[in-house]
C-alpha cells in the first residue's frame, strides 16, 4: 500500500507569506493524504494573536494532523515567561508538546519537543534532545506494527545538512540519529533552517532519513515558500518539495529514498 504525508513547517504566523499560505491550503486540499504533520515554528514570536491565526488555519486544512513546536512557538521578546512557562500559550492553543502516536494500516508517527525556552548556552533557539527523549521516542518505535512507514517527528535537523544556511546544533542530536537508525526509522521530518532537504543519516544501515520542508513565511533563505508531499511504498520513500511560484506551487526538487531492507 501507499502511504501519504503533506510535511509543512516554519509557517511563522505573524510573518508568514499570506499569498503562498493561502494557495498551500487550496492544494492541500486537492491531496488525499494519510496524514499532514508540521513540525514546529507555527509562530514568528508566540504572541497569542499569533497562535489564534495559527490554530484557525490548521484547523481549516482537509485531513488530520500531526504537530510539534519549535524554537519560535515559546515567548521570543516576554523573556520570563520564555523561561518560567515556555509551552503556556502553545499548550493553549495545541493542548501538548507531545501529541499522541498516530497508528494506523501502514503508518506509525510519534514525535518529541527539540526546542527550549532557555539552555545554558548563549543560543536558546537551538535545539536539544534529552537522554529521556530520546530513550522514549526509542522504545516507542518498538511498539509500531510490522511493515509501517516509521516516521519520528521534531523541529531540529539532528545531523547538520551539508550546504545548508543555518545550523541546527542540537544537543545529543548525533546519538539521537543515531538511536533512531538503530531502532529502524524510517524517516525524522523536521524543519528549522527554511529550506527542504533530505539526507541519509551517516550511521548504521543509512537507511533511516532526515527530511526537511521549507518555510511558508516570508524569511526565505534561497527557496520560495515550501511544503513536501511525501509517498511511500515498500521499497520507495519519494519526497517531492512543492514551492510557490508566484501563482502556485510547482514541483522543486525529488528525492527518491531506498526503502528496502539490506540483505
Amino acid at each position: 500500500m501507499t502511504v501519504r504525508l503533506i510535511h509543512l513547517s516554519d509557517i511563522h504566523f505573524g510573518g508568514e507569506h499570506p499569498e503562498a499560505v493561502a494557495a498551500a491550503a487550496a492544494r492541500i486540499a486537492e491531496e488525499t493524504a494519510d496524514l499532514i504533520v508540521i513540525s514546529g515554528d507555527i509562530t514568528r514570536f508566540a504572541e497569542r494573536h499569533e497562535f489564534v491565526a495559527a490554530r484557525r488555519w490548521i484547523d481549516a486544512l482537509a485531513g488530520d494532523k500531526f504537530v510539534v513546536p519549535g524554537n519560535h512557538d515559546t515567548p521570543y521578546f516576554d523573556v520570563a515567561q520564555r523561561i518560567l512557562h515556555p509551552w503556556r500559550r502553545y499548550n493553549h492553543c495545541f493542548t501538548t508538546t507531545r501529541p499522541p502516536d498516530v497508528v494506523r494500516p501502514g503508518l506509525f508517527v510519534t514525535g518529541f519537543n527539540s526546542a527550549r525556552g532557555v539552555q545554558v548556552r548563549l543560543d536558546w533557539s537551538k535545539g536539544a534532545v534529552s537522554p529521556l527523549q530520546r530513550h522514549r521516542v526509542v522504545d516507542r518505535l518498538a511498539t509500531a506494527p510490522a511493515g509501517a512507514l516509521r516516521v519520528v517527528v521534531c523541529h531540529h535537523p539532528l545531523a547538520e545538512i551539508v550546504g545548508g544556511p543555518i545550523t541546527a546544533r542540537v544537543r545529543g542530536g548525533s546519538k539521537t540519529a543515531a538511536a533512531l537508525t538503530e531502532a529502524r526509522a524510517d524517516v525524522v521530518l523536521t524543519g528549522h533552517i527554511h529550506v527542504p532537504f533530505s539526507m541519509a543519516y551517516p550511521c548504521g544501515d543509512r537507511k533511516t532519513y532526515a527530511v526537511g520542508a521549507g518555510t511558508l513565511s516570508v524569511r526565505e533563505r534561497g527557496v520560495p515558500p515550501s511544503f513536501n508531499l511525501i509517498e511511500a511504498d515498500d521499497s520507495t520513500i519519494t519526497v517531492t518539495a512543492l514551492a510557490w511560484t508566484g501563482s502556485g506551487f510547482e514541483p522543486h526538487r525529488t528525492w527518491a529514498l531506498d526503502r528496502r531492507p539490506q540483505n
